[in-house]
């Protein structure tokens, strides 16, 4: 049996997605930045699928610039910050993606800003109290936090956040990368200059993303070159990435509380066959109603075979993952885990849900687990 739960990670692309990509692969090539009837024709696709983006995020075409992915896209927000918006401070957390927290590091080595980080309460959620004493104390700044962590699966309130930058004028960007999809983000209600998506966390293709710009603020471009995507982002367009992204996204938004509910009954369904079968199991992050609904990241109790973990699920034909695929293979362990301070000793495991999983593949990673912490098999409740 093979079982994937490492779906903050990437998702599977949805058959429908691939439908409408392969004529573009195939049949489309036409370059869009040519005028005859070849580059006409992709063109059109391409701002189609711009259109359809931003419907659904009610807000302008002209907003909606896609990118390669999400740390493009966070690239592009924070370095534009800096460079073009008058930005020297950044008030940012310890447990950003790194595209997120390596970035700012950067700039802040090279002095282009002070780097001030806000504090965590114990269960990983963001101090909106000392995030207003940051903005009180500093100058016009950027804030750079994320929609949901994609470790402990953390929600940040966006329109707290929002309301919190409006009173200090501050510019806030937010990686929304775990979240678009999975909620509906309608740009008209929320204070949020930039928001960072990839196609590929929600059934899209790898390779493509957008990047959301508020039409307040003008940012130059990221990647220089030629004029596409209105002069912000040099290059030959990834037509079949756009295309696919907006499908993709078209498919989430009309199947959103469908898949809502069924990835939330997996997740619940998860959390009480371990907490029956696992003694000492407790949970990283907000694993309540104010968590991602899509991710659960398990403390295991200590146990000899702890580095092996995630090795012996693999031979099992489970796919998790120890923290965030973008660390794996470092050897750092996770810079979310001990941002908030979890015991080191102790292994977590992330497990991840999307659409396509079931409670029967659940019961069969229960079942391994029990046999890995050598939990009498009988315990299982039936």
């Amino acid at each position: 049996m093979k079982i994937y739960f490492d779906n903050a990670a990437t998702t599977p692309i949805d058959k429908e997605v691939v439908e409408v990509m392969l004529p573009i692969l195939t049949e489309q090539f036409g370059n869009p930045s040519s005028i005859h009837a070849h580059g006409r024709k992709t063109r059109a696709i391409i701002e189609n699928a711009r259109k359809s983006v931003a419907k659904l995020l009610n807000c302008a075409p002209a907003e909606i610039f896609f990118t390669s992915g999400g740390t493009e896209a966070d690239n592009m927000a924070i370095i534009g910050s800096v460079d073009d918006l008058g930005i020297n401070h950044v008030i940012t957390s310890y447990i950003e993606h790194h595209a997120v927290g390596h970035t700012l590091e950067h700039l802040e080595k090279q002095g282009k800003i002070k780097l001030s980080y806000v504090n965590l309460l114990t269960n990983g959620d963001v101090d909106l109290q000392h995030l207003e004493e940051l903005l009180s104390t500093n100058s016009r700044s950027l804030v750079s936090l994320m929609h949901a962590n994609n470790e402990i699966g953390n929600l940040l309130s966006l329109e707290s956040v929002g309301e919190i930058c409006k009173k200090y004028d501050a510019i806030f960007h937010s990686d929304t990368v775990q979240t678009m999809g999975h909620y509906k983000h309608d740009m008209q209600k929320l204070n949020v200059h930039f928001i960072a998506c990839a196609a590929h966390k929600f059934h899209g293709p790898k390779g493509i993303g957008f990047l959301y710009v508020n039409h307040q603020v003008k940012i130059k471009p990221f990647i220089y070159g030629g004029s596409q995507e209105r002069n912000m982002r040099g290059g030959t367009e990834n037509v079949y990435g756009i295309a696919g992204l907006a499908k993709a996204l078209e498919i989430a938004y009309e199947q959103m509380d469908e898949h809502q509910q069924h990835i939330q009954g997996i997740k619940d369904y998860f959390i009480g066959k371990l907490k029956e079968t696992i003694p000492g199991v407790t949970f990283n992050g907000n694993s309540g109603a104010e968590s991602l609904y899509t991710v659960l990241n398990v403390l295991f109790p200590k146990t000899d075979n702890a580095e092996m973990l995630l090795f012996n699920l693999d031979i099992a034909g489970i796919s998790a993952s120890g923290g965030s695929a973008c660390t794996s293979g470092s050897n750092q362990g996770s810079h979310v885990l001990r941002g908030i301070k979890v015991d080191q000793e102790r292994p977590s495991i992330r497990f991840s849900f999307s659409k396509y999983n079931t409670k029967q593949e659940v019961d069969y990673t229960i079942d391994k687990l029990v046999g890995l912490f050598k939990v009498n098999n009988s315990e299982i409740a039936s």
